[in-house]
């Protein structure tokens, strides 16, 4: 199985496939693998930002209880 990223380190391998992106540094053969791979990142961080969100609601609710 393979282990995922945490969320800093997905978001870094964003930064470097956007930024190789702009610089041209990607050709044509394997720009949709890189498309492809940014797209899974983008799913993984909003995955675990929605996940945060929701404990972090869970803990104002019990406080307030």
């Amino acid at each position: 199985m393979e282990k995922k990223e945490t969320y800093n380190e997905a978001v870094e391998k964003l930064r470097v496939i956007v930024e190789n992106m702009e610089n041209g540094e990607f050709d044509v053969d394997i720009l949709s693998e890189k498309v492809k791979e940014a797209a899974r990142l983008i799913k993984l961080c909003k995955e675990k930002l929605f996940k945060a969100d929701e404990e972090v609601k869970k803990i104002l609710e019990a406080l307030d209880s």
